[in-house]
């Protein structure tokens, strides 16, 4: 099981999107994909249409171990190859949790293995501070996406992310690679990316290797209307599109794909 996240430690960089639309894309194409919501505001299970019951075990009695990990997972609808672990706010316990465990940064990694006989990847979406339960997620990771806003605040989360999971590299908890830098809401005025993202594009690619940047997110309804309505991208990509919104997904597909391939030959 090839365990990818999407890591941005700023808010509104569109990670749980992304956790989203790959998680439907790899479903579609074929992979039995586990998304763990690992964000306590719970979007990415808000976004996957779950109904979180009253005493429904979520990732919190998963990481804690109080419940066996096959009793955290929820089919998602229309989906029969994709599954997930949902959140809510009561994650925000885990917190303490982790701290105080000797082995924190890698509690999350341990709580998944017993789903690799399951599933052939596994997608998490953490929350976007710098606190335990990131910490965690990276230590489970070993490819991480990167999402970010063409705008100084993007930029900062870019910089603070490939430093959070070089600490990790540093120190060998352990190897995370970056699957790829995805540019999100990218604003264009006719055939032209605006100049503010344009600008921003620039000095990010000045930091991290061009190769690394996946085709832009481009902003647009659709890709709200996607979100709301519970449609993959490309529902909502028609033939005749010059930039199709699923293009950066199936780069990602394309990626994932190589990444598998060399998983199952270890």
């Amino acid at each position: 099981m090839l365990i990818i996240s999407a890591m941005s430690l700023s808010g509104g960089q569109g990670k749980s999107s992304t956790i989203l639309f790959t998680a439907k894309m790899l479903a579609e194409a074929g992979y039995t994909v586990l998304a763990v919501d690992a964000d306590p505001q719970g979007n990415l299970s808000t976004f996957l249409q779950h109904d979180l019951q009253p005493n429904e075990p979520t990732l919190l009695e998963v990481v804690k171990g109080s419940v066996a990990l096959e009793d955290g997972i929820y089919p998602v609808k229309d989906y029969d190859r994709l599954f997930l672990i949902p959140a809510d706010d009561a994650l925000e316990g885990l917190q303490d949790y982790l701290s105080t465990s000797g082995i924190g940064a890698l509690m999350m990694k341990q709580r998944l293995e017993p789903a690799k006989g399951n599933f052939d990847i596994c997608l998490i979406d953490p929350p976007p501070q710098r606190f335990q339960l990131s910490r965690s997620v990276i230590g489970a990771s070993e490819q991480i996406i990167i999402p970010v806003e063409l705008n100084v605040k993007g930029f900062g989360s870019l910089i603070r992310t490939t430093a959070a999971i070089q600490e990790f590299i540093e120190f060998k908890i352990c190897h995370p690679e970056i699957l790829g830098v995805l540019p999100f809401r990218d604003r264009w005025t006719g055939l032209n990316r605006t100049i503010e993202c344009e600008t921003w594009l620039n000095h990010m690619q000045g930091e991290i290797a061009p190769e690394l940047f996946l085709p832009s997110l481009r902003e647009s309804t659709k890709v709200v209307r996607a979100i709301s309505s519970g449609l993959p991208l490309s529902a909502l990509t028609s033939p005749e599109d010059k930039y199709p919104l699923d293009e950066p997904f199936k780069e990602l597909l394309k990626r994932v794909t190589s990444k598998m391939e060399k998983h199952s030959n270890v």
